[in-house]
């Protein structure tokens, strides 16, 4: 046995309570080393009379390339519990692990006190609580800029003419608004979407709204605040949520406070609401970024870092997050740059908001795993690249074997509570990402199976405004392109197929967030997903393949690229199929 793989750690991902008193106890071993985990468990001061009062075996959940993972739920009676791991390899080895590391196997060691890991009390305010509806959610990511053209009055001087075809250069604007939203609101309801995510709205002299100058006013390009709580009320009635883009690291050049500082200097009241490095701040200084005399977002000189931990900025902000809540009742905050700020302050950030509006959701963005950022204190998830990185390396750029796919896949299934993972925003492109069909290189059928796959995927999936329209675009700015609102009509096929993808993740939902998940390969680059929960099961089958694969059965729930062989189904190349027992729809 490999003791040095295996892995386990109290207070954590791998041993947290999960919902209605259940607690979920997780074990990392070396991938096919160990054949069997029992966990002994019970209260850690009845132990002290009658040892442990139960026992479970652990079921193996998943694996990737090196490691095999074990998970157990368990629910104990005095909210306190005491657990020791046994652990038996396929040569006949067994050890006991515990809080004091390996000891061999026998009645002594399991009996000792102090061999036990503790969770000495189970306080549910330390859990990691999210918000139940967002686990329902699909979400659409709407660019203001780029969406719709409702009020033309509103459109900046010199705005470009609405056509797709145009690729953007940084500085451009074509007029997109609020009220453009509101306007196609039913489109989005008929769509199947039940929540808006809005990137910034707020004062800015940018189209895309990220270098702000007043956080409590509505850009007067987009509309105003009554046009705004229209847009909201709106989407409510029609069952949809609206998320707000928070832009909390950083602040805009042209705002009151920035320019406050570049006229008094150091004698500004706000100076210290920046990371200024050395005074003046002066143009001559802007030359080079690598040099400039403050801290900004990505060495950009026109958005100088706000200083979050300084008491004023701090309010400041806080008393933004709350305001557009209280007003305007709106349901989540994404957090621009989030890994970029001060855990203290996303910590206080959450206690204000929830303060306001218990079941709102937190969403950071961090581009890479989030473990220190998902511990309960701060945020309910953040936006999922690394699954987004994954698909497209698989499906659309088809630089990863099926096989290393799969690996990626479990090991990601394994970074978070699950509770957490179940809120997980899941992507595969945005506003700062090459469009998806671009990196497919034009091919709708790669991207139709990139897309099944994530909204298969436990979490809240979300897509790019555009994607349902065939629409694509390059890196920043190229993929802000307008929505080609002519592509539209009863007769799309990617927009038929959308719809049908989303109606489908609605009627599943529950299975795929509560149920067991198996990714494995049933020939090669044949890959199969399956999702098991309360005798209901989904199963896809996608080819990757260069050659046909045949499946005994002659229809599914969702079918793309196949063909009809009498009682069968012929799974074209880069085809795939989606289908569920009879009491799952």
């Amino acid at each position: 046995m490999e003791l040095t793989a295996i892995y386990h750690r109290p207070e954590s991902e791998y041993a947290y309570l999960y919902k209605e008193g259940q607690l979920h106890i997780r074990i990392r071993t070396k991938k096919n080393d160990v054949q069997q985990v029992i966990l002994h468990y019970g209260d850690p001061f009845i132990f002290i009379e009658d040892k442990y009062e139960a026992k479970k075996e652990m079921t193996k959940v998943t694996s990737d390339a090196l490691f095999d993972y074990w998970q157990v739920a368990v629910s104990v009676r005095f909210a306190r519990i005491q657990y020791l791991f046994e652990l038996k390899d396929k040569e006949g080895q067994s050890v006991l692990y515990g809080d004091k590391g390996f000891t061999d196997n026998s009645p002594e060691n399991l009996a000792y006190e102090g061999n036990g890991f503790k969770l000495p009390y189970i306080h549910e305010i330390d859990g990691c609580q999210v918000p139940e509806w967002v686990s329902k959610t699909v979400w659409y990511q709407i660019f203001p800029e780029r969406f719709a053209n409702g009020n033309a009055e509103l459109s900046p001087e010199g705005a470009l003419s609405w056509n797709a075809a145009i690729s953007p250069k940084t500085t451009d604007f074509f007029g997109g608004d609020l009220h453009g939203i509101i306007d196609h609101l039913d489109y989005l309801q008929d769509l199947g979407i039940t929540g808006l995510y809005l990137c910034p709205i707020f004062e800015s002299p940018s189209n895309h709204k990220y270098n702000t100058t007043d956080y409590f006013e509505i850009d007067r390009h987009f509309g105003d605040k009554e046009t705004f709580r229209q847009l909201v009320d709106q989407a409510h009635q029609r069952g949809m949520k609206v998320m707000l883009d928070a832009v909390f690291n950083h602040m805009g050049d042209q705002s009151a406070q920035w320019q406050d500082i570049l006229k008094h200097g150091e004698k500004s009241v706000y100076k210290d609401w920046f990371h200024i490095q050395k005074f003046p701040v002066t143009n001559d200084k802007l030359m080079n970024p690598k040099e400039l005399p403050y801290h900004t977002f990505a060495f950009a000189s026109y958005m100088p870092k706000l200083n979050t931990a300084n008491p004023e900025v701090k309010d400041y902000l806080l008393s933004v997050a709350t305001y557009w809540i209280e007003h305007f009742d709106i349901d989540a905050w994404r957090l621009d740059v989030a890994n970029e700020v001060d855990h203290q302050f996303w910590r206080d950030f959450r206690k204000a908001v929830l303060a306001k509006k218990p079941d709102l959701y937190i969403l950071g963005e961090v581009w890479h795993t989030s473990q220190p950022w998902l511990n309960g204190d701060e945020f309910h998830a953040v936006m999922n690249y690394p699954l987004s990185d994954s698909i497209k390396d698989y499906f659309l750029s088809r630089s990863k074997k099926t096989s290393q796919f799969i690996a990626e896949i479990n090991c990601q299934s394994m970074y978070y509570k699950q509770q957490i993972s179940e809120v997980m925003f899941n992507l595969l492109d945005s506003h700062d990402t090459e469009r998806i069909l671009t990196t497919a290189q034009g091919d709708i059928q790669l991207l139709k199976s990139a897309l099944a796959f994530l909204f298969l995927q436990r979490g809240t999936p979300c897509i790019y405004y555009g994607t349902e329209l065939e629409l694509g675009g390059g890196m920043d700015p190229d993929c802000r392109r307008v929505m080609p609102w002519d592509r539209v009509s009863s007769s799309n096929d990617m927009l038929k197929f959308m719809k049908n993808l989303i109606q489908l993740r609605k009627e599943t939902a529950n299975i795929i967030q509560h149920g067991k998940f198996s990714l494995e390969e049933i020939e090669l680059d044949v890959l199969a997903l399956e999702w098991e929960h309360d005798h209901k099961a989904i199963w896809a089958i996608f080819n990757q393949s260069k050659e046909n694969y045949l499946l005994d059965r002659d229809s599914a729930d969702l079918v793309s690229h196949c063909q009809t062989d009498g009682q069968q189904l012929v799974i074209l190349p880069k085809g795939f199929v989606v289908y569920c027992d009879e009491s799952c729809i």
